[in-house]
């Protein structure tokens, strides 16, 4: 059995190859067609013009849901786990709903371009990013609870390095974003997807860009700390049926069906 048919370990290893290939493509795309500039475009501009930006938009909406029950399946490992832990149950909740809100903002980033709408595009961003970052550090949080009775410390580490990486890149594209979009360096700033080294600001927008990249690529390492995780874990899925048919009638006691939620032939 390869390693990635043991339980639901595929499920984090397709989120980060199929995001990344979403950044790929997209940014290929848009650079072939001169619409971006090679040296680092935000990710976002590599999908804000057709026809990148529908590649984009439906590989990005495929990405959160795939999220969405990584992110699903990692609360119900750790509810197993420690189903009496006050801290860790309250935590575990916290991280759920800060992981759907953070898929929620990658979806509403895929469909809302900057030049297009660019308020609803910066408040799918700052979901994705503020809110994935959040999750990240709970997560961290309930590793360090759990070792070294669940897992080992050196989870708990590589989780927490990744952690600090993302924040010190958030800090880095809020500090220098907020002073390029300040009006000092140009009011176009928002419809502006080349940018030339003479440019107003242009350091501020690599700088900006490059940690934007950097806070995906930490993302893409934390759920990939998964992977061994999800090797120990398989879900089921329950039909209760009230009867033999779909008629009217009184309900009947008969035999419920379970079956795995995916197949091993899958």
């Amino acid at each position: 059995m390869w390693w990635f048919q043991q339980g639901l370990s595929f499920l984090p290893s397709a989120l980060v190859i199929w995001t990344s290939a979403a950044f790929i493509f997209s940014y290929i795309t848009a650079v072939t067609l001169h619409h971006v500039d090679p040296a680092l475009p935000y990710i976002s501009d590599t999908g804000t013009v057709a026809p990148e930006k529908c590649l984009f938009g439906v590989m990005l909406n495929i990405a959160a849901v795939l999220c969405i029950a990584t992110i699903y399946v990692r609360y119900k490992q750790v509810h197993a786990l420690n189903p009496e832990e006050n801290l860790i149950i309250k935590l575990n909740k916290a991280g759920l709903v800060l992981g759907i809100l953070s898929c929620l903002g990658l979806s509403i980033v895929a469909n809302f371009q900057k030049t297009t709408l660019f308020l609803a595009h910066v408040s799918g961003a700052v979901l994705t990013f503020g809110m994935g970052s959040l999750y990240m550090f709970v997560q961290t949080i309930l590793s360090y609870q759990m070792q070294p009775k669940i897992h080992g410390k050196q989870v708990f580490w590589i989780r927490l390095l990744l952690v600090i990486w993302c924040g010190v890149s958030a800090f880095s594209m809020l500090t220098c974003s907020s002073i390029l979009y300040s009006g000092n360096f140009g009011t176009d700033l928002v419809q502006k997807l080349h940018w030339n080294p003479e440019d107003k600001g242009y350091v501020l927008h690599m700088i900006t860009t490059a940690a934007e990249w950097s806070m995906s690529f930490t993302f893409f390492g934390f759920f990939l700390t998964y992977i061994r995780d999800f090797q120990k874990i398989s879900l089921r899925v329950e039909a209760n049926l009230h009867g033999l048919t779909l008629y009217d009638t009184a309900p009947c006691p008969i035999n419920n069906e379970r079956t795995r939620l995916l197949s091993r032939d899958f």
